[in-house]
């Protein structure tokens, strides 16, 4: 992974002491790892209501320790739907002989059908990120010419495989995604705007 991949990955929390250059994209991608779940620049605030509502007297007493505990909230090792992106590390090979997965996109899809959309010699995949959201698997296809910048491939279980897009390198695809620090920033942004509207929560 290039320098700049490994550079986003640490700001946005992700532990890359282990990343090495010898390593390919697969080997590197699966040491990392994350504490917590992702949110891209498109969220929609999920949740943020209901949790000013529970905890508005300690919002109204203590902004600090209320942004504070939002964000361990938010920023945790859990599955409640708000609208998060998974890290994910788990190796796919439906088309590799002997493999535990083999077979699997039988009476669905065709190799030669994934190789007309995916960059590779041999279509073995690591799903990187899964979310609630459409579509829901993100990839990389382990032997995507480009093992410093792969392109990253997303597809959902309903089509899985027979639909897939390409989202572009993955050093922009990180982008997509928030610092913590933006994330509370965007946090407090649509509170005050709210809180400042009349009407809303009844105010």
């Amino acid at each position: 992974m290039n320098e700049s991949i490994v550079k986003k990955i640490k700001k946005l929390g992700g532990k890359i002491d282990a990343v090495r250059p010898d390593k390919n994209f697969a080997e590197n991608w699966q040491s990392v790892s994350f504490s917590h779940h992702l949110y891209d620049k498109d969220w929609d605030v999920y949740g943020i209501d209901q949790y000013y509502e529970q905890y508005k007297d300690l919002y109204i007493e203590n902004q600090k320790s209320f942004y504070r505990n939002l964000l361990e909230h938010y920023f945790s090792d859990h599955e409640l739907p708000y609208g998060q992106y998974f890290f994910k590390d788990w190796v796919f090979t439906p088309f590799k002989e002997n493999s535990e997965d083999y077979g699997e996109l039988d009476g669905l899809v065709e190799e030669y059908e994934v190789k007309e959309i995916v960059q590779g010699n041999e279509m073995d995949f690591i799903c990187i990120f899964y979310s609630y959201g459409y579509p829901d698997h993100f990839f990389v296809c382990t032997t995507d010419p480009d093992q410093n910048n792969p392109t990253v491939y997303s597809t959902d279980h309903e089509v899985y495989f027979q639909e897939i897009e390409n989202e572009g390198k993955l050093e922009d695809f990180l982008y997509r995604f928030m610092t913590k620090e933006e994330f509370l920033e965007s946090v407090k942004e649509y509170l005050e705007r709210k809180l400042n509207n009349k009407g809303f929560w009844g105010g």
